[in-house]
């Protein structure tokens, strides 16, 4: 795994995939113009920060991949289990939950705050996607929709790398047992994904191995950047993070991936 530095905001990559004519990266929440809680590379219109810094954090994040604020298309996500085909930035933003697309000079952009961004590339076949899987929309099928709408366009599976990207880990993530049946109502495998927790009725919950058991049952390639974003507070944004600490809000970490102009 690198982290890419440069004088604009530093993102992460894996080292396994560091396709030609395909710029991708997970953002960190430094780098940017925001300040307080959104401190400082805040990229989500749905947060209370300042629009006009919001809007100055993503042009910084969309240079440093390469691409002008005018090619990023983003979502209004809604925890779905939606993925949309896109080719062209749309002024009012789709309802769903991942994009996909095969445009060169369009850069696709997601929000996460704990929840698992995904980054999808078939770089044979020039079609790419990203998805936002919290656990309502990896266990409603995001990862499935998301590899069916890429192959809508032409991708073929066994072509597709994903990457797994920044998230809140198992030891972060206590959850409860409606979580852990929808999860078990989903892939009846996926107990694997459970630890018991000290209190009772509660569970610690391995959502990038959730979403990685998708990817598998897809037949997709996969790798995974291990990161935190509950206990790296200097690195990154975690909704979880700020309501234990009892803040009314927090910043949007941002994941773009596009295919180059070539």
């Amino acid at each position: 795994m690198q982290n890419m530095m440069t004088s604009l905001p530093p993102y992460l990559i894996h080292d396994a995939f560091q396709p030609q004519h395909i710029s991708y990266g997970f953002f960190t929440r430094q780098g940017g113009v925001s300040q307080g809680l959104y401190d400082s590379l805040n990229g989500g219109f749905g947060s209370s920060d300042d629009w006009a810094k919001i809007g100055q954090n993503r042009r910084l994040a969309a240079s440093a991949l390469g691409f002008a604020p005018d090619q990023i298309c983003g979502l209004y996500q809604v925890h779905s289990a939606r993925a949309h085909h896109v080719t062209r930035p749309d002024s009012t933003p789709v309802e769903a939950d991942a994009l996909v697309t095969k445009e060169a000079g369009l850069a696709i952009l997601i929000l996460t705050a704990d929840c698992v961004p995904v980054v999808f590339a078939d770089t044979s076949n020039g079609v790419i996607g990203a998805a936002h899987a919290g656990w309502r929309g990896a266990t409603s099928g995001i990862l499935a929709e998301t590899v069916a709408a890429m192959c809508s366009l032409g991708a073929e599976r066994d072509q597709i790398t994903a990457i797994i990207g920044p998230a809140i880990q198992q030891q972060s993530y206590q959850v409860s047992a409606d979580l852990r049946d929808a999860a078990l109502a989903y892939d009846d495998g996926a107990a694997a994904c459970f630890s018991a927790d000290d209190e009772p009725g509660k569970f610690r919950f391995d959502l990038t191995g959730f979403v990685g058991r998708s990817l598998a049952q897809e037949d997709i390639a996969y790798h995974t950047i291990q990161r935190d974003t509950y206990s790296e507070p200097d690195h990154f944004f975690s909704h979880r993070r700020a309501t234990h600490k009892g803040e009314p809000d927090t910043g949007r970490l941002m994941t773009i991936i596009g295919i180059n102009q070539y």
